[in-house]
């Protein structure tokens, strides 16, 4: 894992996405909060970044439109 500078990159819907841990498809976070790399099995902070990294689904498909943005707290639809 390397620290280096972040780099953004662009998704299918125009939105910049920074290239990192905290972005990555495979991410994974620990019942006590510490974020995972199943790919390298080992504890990662977000702005590592290494050459498997992969957009996660839900940043790949930001800026379709036509979809709500929910409250992750209440789950009401937030206009």
């Amino acid at each position: 894992m390397e620290k280096v500078r972040l780099t953004s990159v662009r998704n299918a819907y125009g939105m910049k996405v920074k290239r990192c841990c905290a972005s990555c498809q495979h991410k994974c976070i620990k019942s006590d909060g510490t974020r995972f790399c199943a790919v390298m099995m080992m504890a990662v902070d977000q702005k590592s970044k290494c050459k498997d990294w992969q957009m996660a689904d839900g940043l790949r498909f930001a800026g379709k439109g036509g979809s709500d943005v929910h409250d992750k707290e209440t789950k009401e639809i937030i206009l």
